[in-house]
C-alpha cells in the first residue's frame, strides 16, 4: 500500500478527533484535559483551510488515517502573522513508522509557499521522541518554561523549538 499525504477534510473529522483524544486521555503531550466530540473539534478543523499559512495535512494508507500535522496561529497579535505553531499527532498504532517526519516534511514544503517566516513547536517534557523528530527536521531548542501545565495531578515543563522557513 502507498501512503498519501493530503489536506485534511470534513470526512476526516471523526478519526482526527479519535487520534487527538488518545493524547488528551492517555498522555501529557497536550494540555487539553477533557476529550472532544467531533462537533467540538469542527472549529479547529475549519481553522485549517486548504490554502494559507494555517494548514492541516493528513497521512492516509489503505483508507486509514495514520496521523496529521498542523500549522496554526502562534499568537493572535498582527505582528505574529508570519509565525506558526506546528504540531504532529499520530494514531497510536502507527507511531514509530516515520510518518511524523513525512507529515512534517510535507507541511514545511507547503509553508515555503506561504508568507511564513518561523515555525515554533512547544513540547511537553519529557518527550524524547518528539525532541529527536524536531531536531532531525532542523528545529533548534530555544528555551524551556518550567511547570507551566498541570495535568494528571502534576506539573509539566514545556520546551520550545523553532525553525526558520525558507521561502521557495
Amino acid at each position: 500500500m502507498t501512503m498519501e499525504i493530503r489536506p485534511g477534510a470534513e470526512d476526516d473529522l471523526e478519526e482526527l478527533t479519535r487520534i487527538y483524544n488518545h493524547y488528551v486521555i492517555e498522555t501529557p503531550i497536550t494540555f487539553d484535559v477533557e476529550p472532544f466530540t467531533p462537533e467540538q473539534r469542527r472549529p479547529w478543523l475549519l481553522a485549517h483551510p486548504s490554502s494559507g499559512p494555517h494548514r492541516l495535512l493528513v497521512a492516509e494508507e489503505g483508507g486509514k488515517l495514520l496521523g496529521y500535522a498542523t500549522s496554526s496561529a502562534f499568537r493572535p497579535k498582527p505582528a505574529y502573522t508570519t509565525s506558526v505553531e506546528t504540531s504532529v499527532y499520530l494514531a497510536p498504532e502507527h507511531v514509530g513508522r516515520g510518518v511524523g517526519g513525512l507529515l512534517y516534511g510535507a507541511l514545511f514544503e507547503v509553508l515555503e509557499q506561504e508568507d511564513v517566516h518561523m515555525a515554533l513547536a512547544g513540547i511537553a517534557m519529557p518527550n524524547e521522541p518528539s525532541q529527536r523528530l524536531h531536531e532531525r527536521l532542523g528545529f533548534r531548542h530555544v528555551g524551556r518554561l518550567e511547570q507551566v501545565g498541570r495535568k494528571f495531578d502534576r506539573f509539566w515543563d514545556v520546551s520550545w523549538y523553532q525553525k526558520a522557513i525558507t521561502r521557495a
